[in-house]
């Protein structure tokens, strides 16, 4: 792990094309070549971003979001598929680490997924949102601890958690335990108002103070157009307004250059690594500061499938009364212990 480079990061805050998973697929494409073109070797997209964020189960009450539902399902991303390839091969066109966000679909369930590729096309990690938020809990189903880790890019060690993730200090600081650089984060934009956007710079700032790292954050933006598109009601479209905060922070928790809070556009900065290692050498989480035989975080990072059999976790990897103890080969002097994983 390198501890003296700059990364040049791009943060897109853009509008997707609303029914539409190729034409918002074709927008990344697009984005990516643009931020290459200002020297950005990380692009960073905002949430659930192809093919769109639900936003209409916001607006909509659960019996009349059926057909809505149905056609993300028919629009949404498989892992791997054309979307995948498509990205993949800008990213490896470019040269350009690729964080996307995307709809997922696996058979009969929808997921809200992040994607981690590295510069070369590879997909270097690929997660679930641990718990779907509040009218999302309609919508997609529920992730797993295998996604819960950084992962070594071309430009860092990346982390990454969508939208109220931040919301969950465990899992903010199973991140913080695997050392991330980079902190990628993606929320949904137009949504709730200007208190959505306040309240996730406050989100974003801290945990660049609490990690030492940067956080590269990206948001969506709806125009008045697909406003009016997805609340034909008057009285919701201001629901649909405002809650754009794409931004870069540094691990001192301040901007790196100027937040994009309206409107289509880039937030891009120059990454010094050198101030993660000013703010670690004051306040490291998972290091000096940290006091593993006080505290510790247990982690369960098996995958969870629907069927057991041979190559399954072992039954003893599944049970949480083992954080009362440990497990005999763990070392109890680090901050996070994790379960054996088959």
């Amino acid at each position: 792990m390198e501890f003296k480079r700059n990364v040049r990061a791009a943060a897109v805050q853009a509008s997707p094309v609303l029914g539409s998973r190729d034409g918002t697929t074709e927008r990344v494409v697009a984005a990516i070549a643009r931020a290459a073109k200002e020297g950005a070797e990380l692009c960073v997209f905002p949430e659930a971003f192809v093919p769109y964020y639900p936003y209409f189960s916001f607006v909509l009450p659960p019996p009349a979001m059926g057909k809505e539902h149905m056609r993300l399902y028919d629009e949404a991303v498989t892992v791997p598929g054309p979307v995948t390839r498509a990205v993949a091969a800008a990213a490896r066109a470019h040269g350009v680490v690729v964080v996307l966000g995307v709809n997922e679909r696996d058979h009969g369930t929808l997921y809200n997924a992040q994607l981690v590729f590295d510069k070369d096309g590879t997909l270097a990690l690929h997660r679930r949102k641990l718990t779907p938020t509040y009218h999302e809990r309609m919508i997609w189903g529920q992730g797993d601890g295998s996604g819960l880790r950084t992962v070594d890019t071309a430009v860092g060690r990346i982390g990454a958690l969508a939208c109220w993730e931040h919301y969950n200090p465990l899992a903010r600081f199973a991140l913080i335990a695997q050392h991330e650089q980079i902190h990628c984060s993606q929320f949904p934009g137009s949504l709730v108002g200007s208190i959505f956007a306040e309240q996730m710079e406050v989100t974003i700032r801290h945990h660049a103070l609490e990690s030492a790292c940067f956080v590269v954050n990206a948001t969506a933006y709806l125009t008045p157009e697909q406003v009016r598109e997805v609340a034909p009601n008057e009285q919701l479209q201001g629901v649909l307004r405002g809650g754009c905060m794409t931004a870069i922070v540094t691990p001192e928790g301040m901007h790196a250059c100027p937040p994009v809070t309206d409107g289509e556009g880039m937030a891009i900065a120059d990454l010094d690594f050198a101030l993660i290692t000013k703010r670690k050498r004051m306040m490291d989480a998972a290091g000096h500061y940290a006091r593993p035989d006080v505290l510790r975080l247990w982690m369960d990072t098996a995958p969870r499938a629907i069927t057991l059999g041979a190559t399954s976790p072992k039954a003893s990897s599944l049970d949480p009364a083992a954080v009362d103890h440990g497990y005999p080969d763990a070392d109890h002097r680090a901050p996070v212990v994790r379960p054996e994983a088959g």
